[in-house]
């Protein structure tokens, strides 16, 4: 991943951000599901900050379940961030380069669905840690390795490159922080169904997330990935997401 991708990367979210909601249901799934393992936590009140918020789902979230709560949104994507109540606050920064500098550090760094965009994100992990006020939290969730089985699957059958975002192992991210700071790992598996392979893939195009570094394939090449994409019955196919889902603490 190169600056030149990464803004490739921010581009394309700009360009679904009027539509990201009605299509992002397992990240919305995910931003709920995150904010409820937050609630369950002791996380001190102060300075709370969703790393690429997006529309923000998961600072919404977040500020539900802790009333008076305000959670800082940032995000590199203009548009991402002109979704959200004027109200919001929010700060525009490309988390590729790093985090913001900011004069106080945050009890609660959260992030859903991002870290897997960045460069070197191993890297990217340890210094959110880092940047934890003493006792502070960081919950993330994040697709990783093991992920599109079924894409996987198709493309070695049809002969033709995986197009699919290469994701971190879940094992080699949590290697950066140390054992002791894990207070909840969870992976998990989702599934989504459609009567047909591109049903399934082209919502991911449509959100921004379809972005790649690899080359593109032909549309000869598509046909032949989606003819071999493996049934799960009748005629249903299928695509899975592994999540790894972690709150650690500073």
């Amino acid at each position: 991943m190169n600056a030149a991708w990464s803004r490739r990367v921010l581009e394309t979210f700009d360009a679904s951000a009027r539509r990201y909601d009605a299509l992002a249901t397992l990240q919305q799934a995910m931003a709920l599901r995150l904010a409820e393992h937050c609630r369950r936590t002791d996380i001190v009140s102060g300075f709370w900050v969703d790393l690429g918020s997006g529309t923000g789902q998961l600072a919404e979230a977040l500020e539900a379940i802790r009333p008076g709560q305000t959670v800082l949104r940032v995000d590199g994507s203009a548009a991402m961030l002109r979704q959200h109540p004027a109200t919001a606050a929010t700060e525009r920064f490309d988390l590729s380069s790093g985090l913001p500098l900011w004069s106080r550090p945050p009890t609660l760094l959260a992030s859903s669905f991002v870290l897997h965009w960045l460069p070197e994100p191993e890297r990217q992990l340890r210094r959110w840690w880092n940047a934890l006020a003493p006792g502070g939290v960081l919950a993330l969730s994040v697709p990783i390795r093991g992920s599109f089985p079924q894409w996987h699957a198709a493309a070695t059958a049809a002969g033709v490159p995986c197009t699919a975002l290469p994701l971190p192992d879940g094992e080699q991210l949590l290697e950066a922080i140390p054992g002791s700071a894990i207070h909840l790992q969870r992976q998990l598996l989702f599934t989504q169904s459609a009567s047909d392979p591109l049903r399934l893939l082209r919502p991911m195009a449509e959100l921004g997330a379809g972005t790649t570094s690899a080359p593109q394939l032909s549309a000869a090449a598509w046909r032949r990935l989606l003819r071999a994409w493996p049934q799960a019955g009748g005629r249903s196919f299928r695509l899975s997401w592994r999540i790894l889902l972690v709150l650690l603490r500073r």
